[in-house]
């Protein structure tokens, strides 16, 4: 297969203008939406430690939703291509930042927690080598510089 681009199109705007601009650092909200040409508004802010609003997204949440969903969809189509009926499937995805002296930071790491439902049946040992192939194919996984790591747990229903 040959290599296709896929370009997407995101607009981020700050909303968090408090009438004084910038002019100083708790004169301004962290808000922002952050907008894709037909689909909902996702509401953002940054963290709560950095000033922002608890009840909106922040960036590194979306960060460890981004690598979530993408195992997902990828674990999703493996398992549909090798005939193996996935009935649930949920993860609770944790992520830790390091805030460096310098005032900036990074992630040390994202270790994914999907909990799987198979059909009764199901091939519960190939389900769980899936988790590897997805890893490897998802795309943001291969675009970060830190370690995402997957510790599935996997039950069956019961027959019948």
């Amino acid at each position: 297969m040959s290599n296709r681009e896929h370009d997407y199109r995101v607009q981020v705007r700050w909303t968090g203008n408090r009438g004084s601009g910038t002019s100083a650092y708790r004169a301004y909200a962290r808000d922002h939406d952050i907008e894709v040409a037909g689909k909902p508004c996702i509401p953002g802010s940054s963290d709560p430690a950095f000033r922002g609003d608890a009840s909106r997204y922040n960036p590194e949440e979306l960060l460890v939703a981004a690598l979530s969903a993408c195992h997902m969809l990828w674990y999703l189509h493996l398992c549909t291509a090798a005939s193996i009926n996935v009935l649930e499937y949920r993860d609770e995805a944790t992520g830790t930042v390091i805030e460096e002296s310098d005032g900036g930071g990074r992630f040390r790491e994202v270790t994914l927690h999907p909990v799987i439902r198979l059909a009764a049946g199901a091939d519960a040992q190939r389900a769980a080598q899936l988790h590897e192939r997805a890893h490897a194919l998802c795309f943001i996984a291969r675009s970060v510089n830190f370690p995402v790591s997957c510790q599935p747990t996997m039950d069956s229903a019961p027959p019948g």
